[in-house]
């Protein structure tokens, strides 16, 4: 277990499995203290090259009575058993995992070592984060006041199940999948979302952008938002391009994907690396950079990737971009600021000003309950439009 010069007394959010960032990069631009706990030591690299708070270690043998003052529990734990590019295990596995969650509220003492039976030992992580919510109450003696869970859209049964069982736990829950080019990613990619709440019911975090539908305009129910952004908008290129995606569509491998630079991209994997790139006359260009996949996540330009499988790491991720949306919801239950996202999705992640981007507007517009949380964090409200929040 490796910790550096870690304080854990002054986290006031863990991230468990945080890999390269995501929502601690959303966390700092909001102002965050937020330790993540990580394993892979290519994500750790690149967590310390970024500056971000880091326990290399197993979640499953860290304890939540090392974060005594912890409030937010956030957690996007490996999706590749249950992704549709994945082997499959966790699919199969989804009825036993949910009967598992049920199990482990009931404080059945055997749940683990049922769960080691399963074929991918990855799949018992989804309930981690259950296991330190129900341990935070009944060991720490102080429940997070806020709980956000993110995993591909097949674990939403698993999330509706963890739901309930914090509901019966005095938390207020939505479940609910996002799509993130609704809130201003420039790809497209679906995610299934737990928020939980323990003084105010949360709600789906309010889309600000047009879905993307190939070949349709907008819903009536969407006139009001901005159109999704678009490849060309998040990539320095000046010329446009197509992409040709490393999966088949329609159930057919050989017929690839393409989207052109103007529309949003595919879902960033950890394959990415294997798209093509074309211009218009059909030939193959240089492909996608590591800051230009970590752009299409939302990521800074100079984001500092380092280590192996650098893909890998991105497409592992929660763009930052969507998890400033799910934390300003969670946690202070409003829309960040536009104009501050986006100019810190922009922004050099490593700036000296500290009061650049202020993504919470002004503090009459925060939920009541977020600046209890601020006053009890620092003997002051911090979260208003005088703060200075960090990028």
């Amino acid at each position: 277990m490796s910790t550096g010069a870690v304080d854990f007394e002054r986290a006031e959010m863990v991230d468990l499995f945080a890999g390269p960032g995501g929502l601690d990069v959303a966390a700092k631009w909001l102002g965050i203290s937020t330790i993540g706990i990580e394993l892979d030591d290519n994500a750790c690299a690149t967590r310390r090259a970024a500056g971000l708070d880091t326990l290399q270690g197993d979640v499953s043998k860290c304890s939540v009575e090392e974060f005594p003052n912890a409030r937010i529990l956030t957690a996007g734990p490996p999706c590749q058993t249950f992704s549709v590019a994945g082997a499959g295990a966790g699919r199969r596995a989804l009825d036993q995992v949910v009967a598992f969650a049920r199990r482990m509220n009931a404080g059945d003492k055997n749940v683990w070592r049922d769960l080691a039976q399963l074929d991918d030992p990855r799949t018992r992580l989804v309930l981690e984060p259950l296991r330190w919510a129900i341990e935070a109450i009944e060991l720490r003696k102080t429940p997070f006041e806020t709980i956000v869970l993110e995993q591909v859209p097949t674990v939403r049964p698993v999330w509706q199940e963890v739901g309930q069982a914090l509901r019966s736990r005095g938390y207020k829950v939505v479940v609910d999948i996002l799509h993130a080019e609704e809130y201003g990613v420039p790809q497209t990619r679906r995610r299934a979302i737990l928020i939980a709440h323990r003084d105010r019911a949360p709600r789906r975090p309010e889309a600000t952008h047009h879905r993307f539908r190939k070949g349709t305009r907008p819903g009536t129910h969407e006139r009001d938002r901005l159109d999704c952004r678009t490849m060309a908008d998040a990539l320095d290129r000046p010329y446009p391009f197509v992409v040709v995606s490393n999966y088949g569509t329609g159930g057919d491998p050989k017929a690839r994907g393409r989207r052109t630079s103007d529309q949003p991209g595919f879902t960033v994997t950890g394959k990415v690396s294997r798209n093509r790139v074309e211009n218009l006359d059909g030939d193959d260009i240089h492909r996608l950079t590591h800051s230009e996949m970590g752009r299409l996540q939302t990521f800074p330009h100079d984001y500092p990737w380092e280590g192996k499988d650098i893909a890998q790491q991105i497409g592992n991720a929660i763009p930052p971009r969507l998890s400033a949306h799910i934390l300003c919801e969670a946690v202070f239950g409003c829309l960040p600021d536009a104009d501050a996202l986006t100019a810190a999705v922009n922004d050099a992640w490593v700036y000296p000003d500290r009061g650049r981007n202020r993504l919470l507007p002004h503090a009459a517009k925060v939920a009541p309950a977020a600046l209890a949380y601020g006053d009890r964090q620092n003997n002051a409200v911090l979260f208003d439009v005088d703060s200075a929040v960090p990028v």
